[in-house]
């Protein structure tokens, strides 16, 4: 059955072909969420760009089609057109009269009372204006067609029961077939094996059907130790240059960005298997101008990329580099390893370099496309970050860029993921991310 589907503001913003993503339904863009969107269209960031290219779609409809307040065909198969209404909207109960979010609710109404041959459905991605429009009586949604399943909620691990002789050969050989059971087995998923009484924790390899043993020892990487199955299998992704996509998940303390780090360092500096280790995390909202902070461009950017001075002193202070006198600083002045924002990142390309991406949660999906796309021949790019710690007002635990990657690449064979369950920080941190 089809629908009238009235758009807010936010949802162009967010994704500027949504236009042609509600199939042959009839859509309703009200002139005041134009209004609104006109208002970004100078900014340098994201939101700016989606801004203009709506501006830009919106006027090559009406350029090829006619007039966009009588209505256009899209190519779906259904319509769109502006609405202005016949006069400026009276205040509502629970609303204040000046309000943007009134007056683009009121069209989702008046479209409502005016059409009742087929149901209207307000899309906003706001939380509270739906809730509003729910007790105004106005059916609403968020924008689904980006969001995916909470990528916590399926484990990167798999629990597998397997005869006693299945776990004999993967100690003597380190592999063992593993036919892929129900279907349920992406592409590198971790596999713990269980007998009955004994474990072990290997790879699934989909193409071959077996279970490879992971391949860090019990000496860790750069002195720094997996403390958890998760963690063996997060360094086993992170080493492994087949694997040129990795997704590290989890609460604060659970070891992403210092894991990451650790694996870079050693590909970078001790292997020499990539050029440069390069680690970037957005400054929100991403593209905002650094003149805010005094200084030059190193001192702007240090207070956003302290974090990741702190776990490379970290890595240096306890690894084989503090016994050998050498110090990050000096990597750091050589380029060999290089902290940057992912501000000016549009443009360039990136080969054969180690790209850790930190906080990458609030990224939409479309940064992170272009963050990926970057990506030349023979480079590496592990996300990190936690969907439940967002600070982008645009996207949610389900929206937003490192859970969509972390859902759409898991079947594929050059990517890997793995959720990060257990805080190794301290005892206290422990507490705190589960208790607070």
């Amino acid at each position: 059955m089809k629908k009238n589907y009235v758009l807010d503001a936010n949802v162009l913003l967010h994704d500027p072909h949504a236009i042609f993503k509600f199939e042959d339904n009839d859509l309703i863009i009200p002139i005041f969420a134009i209004e609104e969107i006109d208002q970004f269209k100078r900014e340098s960031s994201e939101r700016g760009r989606n801004a203009r290219t709506i501006a830009r779609l919106l006027d090559e409809l009406r350029d090829s089609a006619g007039s966009l307040s009588a209505g256009v065909p899209l190519s779906s198969g259904g319509s769109l057109r502006i609405a202005i209404p016949e006069q400026r909207p009276s205040s509502i109960a629970g609303l204040e009269a000046t309000s943007q979010d009134l007056l683009i609710l009121h069209t989702a109404i008046e479209t409502r009372d005016r059409d009742s041959s087929k149901p209207t459905v307000f899309v906003t991605m706001d939380t509270n204006l739906r809730i509003r429009a729910d007790a105004l009586g106005v059916a609403s949604q968020t924008f689904e067609n980006q969001r995916v399943q909470d990528p916590e909620i399926e484990q990167s691990i798999v629990d597998v029961e397997v005869p006693r002789a299945t776990i004999d050969a993967f100690l003597a050989d380190g592999f063992a077939p593993l036919p892929q059971p129900g279907g349920r087995l992406f592409a590198n998923a971790g596999i713990l094996l269980r007998d009955g009484t004994r474990t072990a924790l290997g790879r699934y390899d989909g193409a071959k059907g077996v279970v490879n043993a992971l391949r860090v020892g019990k000496e860790g990487v750069l002195g720094l130790r997996p403390r958890n199955k998760e963690q063996s299998f997060a360094f086993d992704l992170l080493l492994d240059d087949s694997i040129r996509l990795v997704t590290l998940i989890g609460k604060a303390g659970t070891g992403k960005t210092l894991l990451a780090l650790a694996a870079g360092l050693k590909k970078v500096t001790e292997e020499g298997t990539y050029s440069r280790l390069l680690v970037s995390r957005p400054i929100m909202p991403l593209g905002r101008d650094l003149g805010f902070l005094p200084g030059d461009v190193d001192e702007k950017l240090n207070p956003w990329m302290q974090p990741i001075f702190d776990n490379l002193e970290l890595l240096f202070s306890s690894g084989q580099k503090a016994r050998d006198g050498r110090g990050f600083s000096e990597l750091l002045e050589n380029g060999t390893v290089q902290v940057e924002p992912l501000t000016y990142i549009r443009g360039r390309s990136l080969p054969h370099q180690y790209l850790i991406v930190d906080e990458a949660q609030n990224l939409t999906p479309h940064e992170v496309k272009t963050i990926i796309t970057r990506c030349g021949e023979g480079t590496k790019i592990v996300l990190t970050g936690d969907p439940h710690q967002i600070d982008n007002p645009y996207v949610d635990h389900a929206s937003n860029g490192l859970s969509v990657v972390a859902a759409r690449f898991k079947p594929e064979k050059i990517a890997g993921h793995v959720v990060l369950t257990k805080g190794e920080r301290s005892a206290l941190a422990e507490l705190a991310a589960n208790l607070l």
